[in-house]
């Protein structure tokens, strides 16, 4: 508290009401200044100072110092001792400067920018490297994703909430998902996702009947949420021009929810789904917005073949919207799980389904949009 709520300390020389209603009480003149120095001073309580001072005469407080704080154990209320005179006491009391304000927080990134630029550094080149080399290494990347991504979800879905997903039908499934939507396309992905349900259904009647449908219920989720999405990527790998459709794919997501990024923690005020993610805010929606069609404009008009610009906007625009509801959906599942991350594998990113979170909803998205606007390829 500061000083005005104790009420301003006395200044030199007043020991009473007025100096002129002493006299007049005490009568003469030598009385008066004998009152002076026997009438002790109302207790002022002390402003601060360590220890020490406070024990070499400085007044103290007869009781605690608020109204609801007790008394501290061992003390008793004892009369305060009489003050030194105004002259000692002026010289011998220390002066208390004022408590600087707090320096205001600055924004934090919430992250290691650092490893996190790293390591996107070093996956955007094996990615690149692999779709531009052999096709194929490409395709065991994405089977490989898959896989991590499962065995994170399914390992949370275990420890949080005691379900237990098949990860080994799911897995093998996941494999065949990705590998035939490559070489069959749609119709062979949706046979290899059919197959995988029933092989979860299947694999689960080897253990007791107790949560049987809430555990296969969960396969079924995941196999659709992770393997059976990242199946399109694949899709988008078989055409002729596959690789740049991939590489369209991938730098628009990245470009949306790096604006987003950047833009909200810049300028986020108003925050967009507080519930879900209190970090995402409307500006940040805006930059992903923004970012994106100029990316897609730029990516159809130079990099796919036959493409035009407003298409890439159009591209841009689906694209900020579908990874802004990937990363939501994600959040939504790390929020009833009661987890911040859904793995630690990524330095400054966290686990691989803290990356496909807004890549996996994106990936039919930008297939269907470059079908309808340039073909199969």
């Amino acid at each position: 508290m500061n000083d005005s709520a104790w009420g301003a300390p006395p200044r030199a020389g007043y020991w009473g009401p007025t100096d002129q209603g002493l006299a007049m009480s005490a009568g003469p003149a030598h009385k008066v200044g004998e009152a002076a120095q026997t009438r002790p001073m109302p207790t002022v309580p002390d402003a601060g100072g360590n220890q020490d001072d406070r024990d070499q005469g400085a007044a103290r407080p007869s009781g605690p110092l608020f109204r609801d704080e007790p008394e501290p154990a061992g003390r008793t209320h004892e009369p305060a001792r009489p003050p030194a005179p105004a002259a000692h006491r002026d010289s011998a009391a220390p002066a208390h400067d004022p408590v600087p304000a707090p320096a205001p927080a600055k924004k934090s990134a919430g992250r290691d920018l650092r490893a996190a630029i790293g390591v996107g550094v070093g996956l955007g080149a094996v990615i690149i490297a692999s779709l531009f080399i052999y096709k194929p290494v490409f395709l065991g990347v994405i089977a490989l994703a898959v896989v991590v991504g499962l065995w994170e979800l399914t390992s949370r879905l275990a420890e949080r909430k005691e379900i237990r997903a098949p990860l080994i039908p799911l897995a093998v499934g996941g494999v065949a998902m990705v590998i035939a939507g490559y070489a069959r396309g749609a119709e062979g992905a949706w046979v290899a996702v059919a197959l995988t349900a029933l092989a979860v259904l299947v694999w689960r009647m080897t253990e007791p009947p107790e949560n049987y449908l809430r555990d296969v219920t969960a396969g079924v989720f995941t196999a659709f949420y992770v393997p059976f999405l990242a199946t399109f990527v694949a899709l988008m790998l078989a055409a002729d021009d596959g690789p740049k459709r991939v590489v369209t794919f991938l730098l628009l997501t990245v470009v949306s929810d790096t604006g987003a990024y950047a833009v909200g923690w810049r300028f986020g005020k108003h925050r967009l789904a507080p519930r879900i993610s209190p970090g995402k805010t409307r500006e940040g929606l805006l930059g992903a917005i923004v970012f994106a069609m100029a990316a897609g404009a730029l990516c159809m008009q130079y990099l796919i073949d036959d493409g035009v610009w407003w298409q890439g906007m159009l591209l841009g625009l689906a694209v900020a919207i579908s990874a802004t509801l990937g990363d939501l959906g994600e959040s939504m599942i790390k929020r009833d799980l009661g987890i911040k991350d859904m793995g630690n594998l990524l330095p400054g990113h966290g686990g691989i389904m803290d990356r496909l979170d807004s890549l996996l909803p994106t990936a039919p998205v930008v297939w269907l949009l470059l079908v309808i606007f340039v073909g199969q390829g």
